[in-house]
């Protein structure tokens, strides 16, 4: 398994998706939104005192509709505003950690460098890797991997700080090992919150 050297300042944490729609108390809420929420915090924490940039992507289209594109035939009830910029349940979680130093990015898509200016904000920073943490994993946080992958970065992506849901006949555990494990192979280099926030204070 492939080990990433890199140092804090050169670091962005990626915390995809942390908005009440997905941590808590709505039908497609993740069961480990809390556990998750809990070990992104630490994280945020560290990151944020270590030097390393914060970002919180939230998952959004626009009230009118007129960035939903394709994604509203698969998922139709992106039509009816569910996900709307502008709802309440699209904000990020009360309980997120998110200080005015922190970057809050909006993104029409599954991955956050998907017609956003992520990759400009990461680049003017002079950052080459970044940690991927959040909900869902096979979802956005995958996307979101893959993506910044392809565009060069090493990818860290923290297991036990993403999680997900039951998904069309697949259970969210078959479904997170799945994913990890593909990442794993090809694309990141797969570590626990314990793992990453040591070798975070090592590269200080």
């Amino acid at each position: 398994m492939v080990e990433f050297q890199y140092e804090a300042s050169t670091l962005g944490l990626i915390n995809v998706d942390m908005q009440s729609v997905f941590v808590h108390g709505t039908p497609i809420s993740a069961p480990n939104g809390l556990l998750v929420l809990e070990k992104v915090n630490q994280i945020t924490a560290q990151c944020r005192s270590n030097g390393a940039t914060v970002i919180h992507t939230r998952h959004v289209i626009r009230p009118n509709g007129s960035n939903v594109g394709v994604m509203g035939e698969l998922m139709p009830n992106v039509f009816d505003g569910f996900m709307n910029s502008d709802q309440e349940r699209t904000q990020l979680y009360p309980e997120l950690d998110v200080e005015a130093s922190d970057i809050v990015l909006d993104k029409p898509r599954f991955g956050a460098f998907t017609h956003t200016d992520l990759d400009l904000i990461l680049r003017s920073k002079g950052i080459d890797t970044v940690a991927v943490t959040g909900i869902a994993t096979n979802i956005c946080c995958e996307t979101t991997a893959r993506e910044a992958y392809a565009l060069n970065y090493k990818v860290l992506f923290i297991e036990d700080a993403t999680c997900t849901f039951d998904m069309e006949g697949s259970t969210a555990g078959d479904l997170q090992k799945a994913t990890c494990s593909s990442l794993a192979f090809g694309f990141s280099e797969v570590v626990t919150t314990e793992q990453f926030c040591r070798e975070l204070n090592r590269s200080i």
